[in-house]
């Protein structure tokens, strides 16, 4: 009799043997396993435990196996696959149109690591780079008396985006806009939130499959990973009231960042990933 977690362990075997990539959900071969398996099964994601002994069909068993050939073999992050990524508890859809949803901003939402630089007079929000709509959704929830714009150049991610939105009951709080950087964004906004595209060219070289099936628009950021940033830098001040705050993730590209920005002064702020990967920066940082 095969169970949940003797199909669990095989394909754990499998994707490690194969050399997938993970980070888009996961971070290892168990826990993509066991997403995979209980996601075809129709299983909840957080009940291995309790259906770790349960028995499993013949068919339903070769349902899994191909599920588990196909993130193999095509190499399209499990997200893609499933049609269904999770982020701080919150589900969302994504295909391949928008980039699996994973921002460390999204943790700063949920515990309020944001909220010191906030005010009562904190109305008008902006996510910028919304891709699936993610952010937008968690700062809606998080902060239920604002106001969202979500915007992206992609018109093909802000279709995800709109499934979001509507699947969380958000239509009459977030607005979708097409925008390049905050062209066709005139603001003033009070908190502005950007998971911008920020992989420099050596490593959009040497990333793995997983990361190149998505938009490349979404990971590229140029030769030091910093051209959107420089722009949205120097545009920010002019779309943003006097007191308002600009939360940024910049990934691994710290050291890019303090070589472009050598005398902007930010605050980093904590997330799992460590103390580097998102800051937060002032108007008035950003007009001295």
């Amino acid at each position: 009799m095969t169970t949940v977690i003797d199909l669990i362990e095989a394909g754990e075997k499998q994707l490690a043997d194969a050399g997938v990539a993970f980070g888009h959900g996961t971070t290892n071969a168990f826990d993509e396993a066991a997403w995979l398996v209980l996601w075809r099964l129709g299983l909840p994601l957080d009940a291995l435990d309790e259906a770790a002994e349960r028995p499993v069909s013949p068919a339903d068993a070769a349902r899994v196996a191909d599920l588990m050939a196909a993130r193999i073999a095509t190499r399209k992050p499990a997200a893609y696959l499933t049609k269904e990524a999770w982020l701080q508890g919150v589900p969302f859809y994504v295909d391949e149109r928008a980039i699996v949803p994973r921002s460390f901003i999204a943790e700063l939402l949920a515990d309020g690591g944001i909220d010191p630089w906030l005010s009562e007079s904190t109305r008008q929000v902006l996510d910028l780079c919304t891709g699936n709509g993610s952010l937008a959704v968690l700062a809606a929830m998080a902060y239920p008396d604002i106001s969202i714009d979500a915007a992206d150049l992609s018109t093909d991610a802000l279709e995800v985006a709109a499934i979001n939105i509507t699947r969380h009951g958000l239509d009459d709080r977030v607005r979708l806009a097409t925008s390049d950087g905050l062209a066709a964004l005139p603001g003033p906004y009070d908190l502005i939130l950007c998971n911008p595209p920020y992989v420099n060219a050596q490593s959009m070289s040497a990333l793995p499959a997983e990361y190149r099936a998505e938009p490349e628009l979404a990971l590229a950021g140029g030769s030091d990973g910093m051209d959107f940033i420089r722009r949205l830098l120097a545009d920010a001040p002019t779309r943003m009231s006097e007191q308002a705050v600009l939360v940024l993730e910049i990934g691994n590209e710290r050291v890019h960042f303090e070589t472009a920005f050598p005398k902007l002064e930010v605050v980093w702020l904590t997330t799992s990933a460590g103390d580097d990967q998102v800051l937060l920066v002032t108007r008035d940082s950003l007009l001295s």
